[in-house]
């Protein structure tokens, strides 16, 4: 594969958009976006962990919409799909000191994998969610940009709990 193209496919999938998509280019970029902003920020890592995980589990679900719709039907892909976004995020962390410390744990478990754990698992409910009330409207969403704040939100309400679990 070209890796000019490799760079350029998520520019050009957000300028030009394809038609459907499981999460969408904005949604996906939105989360990014929290994850710097966060970090910048110097927020305590559940909350990063937080996005980062959400991050992950929307890159997911949108390589493998794309891999469905190019036809690319193997046993088990979501899941390896899954497990490589984790393995390209989790391992780098590790290798680079930010995650593993001893001393930055909440409830027993490194606080950058709780809330990897704990994102993850907000954006995909919050993303199933958003499919049930889709059918629920006649594959309509209720409100504009739903398929966004449905996901994000999820985050966002999750970050603001941690945030005053985590103070000190």
């Amino acid at each position: 594969m070209n890796p000019l193209k490799f760079f350029l496919f998520p520019l050009s999938s957000l300028l030009f958009p394809w038609s459907a998509h499981a999460i969408c280019p904005v949604c996906t970029v939105a989360v990014g976006m929290g994850v710097g902003l966060s970090r910048w920020l110097g927020i305590d890592d559940t909350l990063s962990g937080i996005w980062i995980g959400g991050l992950i589990v929307s890159l997911t679900l949108w390589t493998d919409d794309w891999l469905e719709r190019k036809n690319f039907k193997i046993s088990g892909r979501s899941f390896a799909v899954f497990a490589a976004y984790v393995l390209l995020v989790v391992v780098p962390l590790y290798w680079l000191g930010i995650a593993g410390h001893p001393f930055n744990r909440l409830w027993g478990m490194d606080k950058l994998m709780l809330g990897m754990l704990f994102g993850g698992t907000a954006f995909a409910l919050a993303a199933l969610a958003y499919d049930a009330l889709k059918r629920r409207n006649g594959g309509r969403a209720w409100f504009p940009f739903q398929k966004v704040v449905m996901p994000v939100g999820a985050l966002a309400i999750l970050s603001a709990a941690f945030y005053f679990i985590t103070r000190h």
